[in-house]
């Protein structure tokens, strides 16, 4: 039964995404906008970063790397500010967003986009601190991000908070514990603070990326059913935030891929999964 599943969802679920392509994809009118984008050098980030910018906001692009951020900003329409900074730097993030927000105001929209993801075996003592990391990265610094917003966000009774998951919260994956926690993590934090907010005008939508095309998934060694370009993720994403969905999955399929894996029996899961080839240890 397991088989069939996977086989109609990866074989067959995949023909109706012309109807979906055509039916989502549409134009946004982000015009007169203000966005905080962390992770905005690369990879979703930056691909949801190139579309605010040419539907007409204005942004805030936060990355580790300033030759990366000053290349993006010279090749967006508009003019924008640009944070070279790490977001685990709590203090050096506040800061950005005090800034901004004495610029441009409270921002409308807010991405945490920024993480990392590396193979991790619990196992070997030396990934105990790439662990640490990914969590560091992809959950405290999201908390971060969305912290200094809040307040401003909701004395204007208005604005979004857009936390980057993963399909990868849905179940465990071998090789993955500490990028599958941490972005189950995001999930969980992020509908508490939507519950949190609830009544004040400010909406927060998480995002569930499956298999997109960035830097990040090219080192991976397996199979990615429904890849799927940046670009059209970032349309996606921005027409989810647009109509203020509190939870999406991009693409679609991988929703329903996600809901299968998540009913199967966990003995039968195990089976199927066990021998997955996983994501390079650091060193690997």
């Amino acid at each position: 039964m397991h088989a069939f599943l996977l086989y109609f969802v990866t074989h067959h679920v995949r023909h109706f995404d012309f109807i979906a392509h055509h039916t989502t994809q549409r134009t946004h009118n982000n015009m007169g906008q203000k966005v905080f984008i962390t992770g905005a050098s690369s990879g979703l980030g930056l691909a949801m970063a190139q579309q605010f910018a040419q539907n007409g906001a204005t942004l805030a692009l936060i990355g580790r790397r300033a030759d990366a951020l000053e290349r993006v900003r010279a090749g967006l329409v508009g003019k924008h500010e640009v944070y070279a900074l790490d977001v685990c730097d709590e203090t050096a993030l506040h800061a950005a967003a005090r800034d901004f927000m004495d610029k441009h105001g409270v921002p409308d929209v807010v991405v945490a986009a920024a993480g990392i993801s590396v193979g991790t075996l619990s196992e070997h003592f030396e990934d105990l601190e790439q662990i640490r990391r990914v969590i560091q990265t992809n959950v405290f610094a999201l908390t971060s991000t969305f912290h200094p917003f809040i307040s401003p966000m909701k004395a204007a009774g208005k604005g979004t908070l857009v936390g980057i998951a993963s399909v990868a919260a849905i179940r465990g994956l071998p090789g993955a514990g500490a990028y599958c926690a941490s972005k189950a993590a995001v999930v969980q934090y992020c509908e508490s603070l939507r519950v949190e907010l609830y009544g004040s005008g400010v909406k927060v939508t998480t995002i569930l990326p499956g298999y997109i095309d960035t830097p990040m998934t090219r080192e991976n060694p397996y199979t990615m059913p429904f890849l799927m370009q940046a670009s059209d993720f970032a349309s996606r994403a921005l027409a989810a935030i647009d109509k203020q969905k509190s939870y999406t999955v991009i693409p679609w399929q991988m929703g329903v891929v996600a809901k299968l894996l998540r009913i199967l029996p966990n003995g039968l899961y195990d089976k199927i999964f066990s021998g997955r080839e996983r994501k390079p240890r650091v060193g690997e």
